[in-house]
Order: C-alpha cells, then sequence, then structure tokens
C-alpha cells in the first residue's frame, strides 16, 4: 500500500539521517523562548487534568521528551525510527523510548494525560491523518491534552500543501482545516500560537500550535 510505503520510506529516512538530525536539532529549545513558553502552558494543562502519563509521538533523539521530563511530567519517546529511538535511549538513559507508530500505538485506551506531536505529522498523507488523529483521542484520558506542532499553509482554499523537507517530502495544513478535524476526532480546540518566520528562516512557513482537549 501507499501508505505502508511512505512509512517505509520515511523510517529509513530518518534512520540514516539521525546523526546529523541529532546535531542540529538537539540544542533547539536553547534559542526558542516561545516554544519553551507553550510547552510549559502543555505541561500546566497535563498537571491540570490529571497528570497522567506523556507520550511525545515522533521524539526523534529524545530532546523535547528530556525537556517533558524536566517540567515535571512523566513523559516518553515514540519514534518509527529505530535510529533514532537508540540515540535517544542512548542520550537520556533514564527516560523511556520505544519504537512504533503513530496510527497504531501500542498503548491502552485513556492511558494518557497529554499528547504531544511536534512536526511528526507533517510526513502522513494527509488522507490518513484522520485515523492518526483518532488513535491519539483514544489514548487520551477524558480531559486529557493533545499539543499538535506543524508548518501552516497559506491558502484556505488549499487545506494542504505539498513541500520539500530535507529528509523525507512532508505536508503543510491550513491551522482551521486541521482544527477542524481535530473537532471531528473529538478534540476540541483550547489555543493556538502562530509564529511568523524570521527574514533569515530558510522555509517562509508560519509555525503553529494547536492545544486541544480530550472531552469528558
Amino acid at each position: 500500500m501507499i501508505e505502508d510505503d511512505t512509512l517505509s520510506n520515511t523510517r529509513e529516512a530518518y534512520d540514516a539521517a539521525a546523526a546529523l538530525y541529532t546535531e542540529l536539532f538537539s540544542d533547539v529549545l536553547r534559542d526558542s523562548p516561545l516554544d519553551r513558553a507553550i510547552l510549559g502552558v502543555f505541561a500546566e494543562a497535563v498537571r491540570a487534568s490529571g497528570d497522567g502519563q506523556v507520550a511525545d509521538l515522533g521524539c526523534g533523539p529524545g530532546h523535547i521528551t528530556a525537556h517533558l521530563a524536566e517540567l515535571g511530567l512523566a513523559a516518553f519517546g515514540v519514534d518509527a525510527s529505530p535510529v533514532m529511538i537508540e540515540t535517544a535511549r542512548q542520550a537520556h538513559p533514564r527516560l523511556r523510548f520505544d519504537v512504533g507508530t503513530m496510527a497504531a500505538l501500542d498503548i491502552p485506551d485513556g492511558e494518557l494525560g497529554g499528547v504531544l506531536s511536534r512536526w511528526s505529522i507533517i510526513h502522513t498523507p494527509p488522507r490518513e491523518v484522520p485515523a492518526i488523529l483518532a488513535e491519539f483521542r483514544r489514548v487520551l484520558a477524558p480531559g486529557g491534552h493533545l499539543l499538535i506542532g506543524f508548518s501552516a499553509g497559506e491558502d484556505a482554499s488549499h487545506p494542504t500543501q505539498v513541500f520539500d523537507h530535507k529528509v523525507a517530502p512532508a505536508y503543510r495544513w491550513w491551522p482551521d482545516h486541521l482544527a477542524g478535524l481535530l473537532r471531528t476526532a473529538g478534540l476540541a480546540e483550547v489555543a493556538r500560537t502562530v509564529r511568523e518566520p524570521e527574514p533569515t528562516d530558510q522555509r517562509q512557513f508560519k509555525e503553529v500550535h494547536l492545544l486541544a482537549r480530550k472531552s469528558e
């Protein structure tokens, strides 16, 4: 199937790029106070709703998972790339990291207080994203929170736009369209942030975070 080929190709691409990706992005939060603030708000929302475990889906080398743990959350990471997971385990040996896919999480129903998905859906064909959002909802406890980050499209008439990601083909999303898919999945938007690109950014894309809550 095309979806299986997409996942396999993306996994292989991230396996090959793991060392360079880790070198480039492991310190990304250091110079990004807005991202640190957004993750802080997410952490507070999780604690207020019951303080359950938090899954960082598409965790890569584990730097964001470790930051969530520093914020006091019981965080663990999941990634489709075995090389990324091994890198994360070596860098953060006290934390849990599992190989897995967002479409079929090895997590019981209602187990989590929070799900973090930062740029982890961008390589997924858009027609498959609703099923992944439903999987996010399945593993969240009632009242649990999802924080999803992605690159935004600029044309409401084109809900998704393909762009040439350095690792694998990827998609930008019109924010209101993705928020609508969240609502359909039973995840109500609580807040959103939009970061305008810096003049020096290679890609002049807006970066969006949507914070959503699972209905009781």
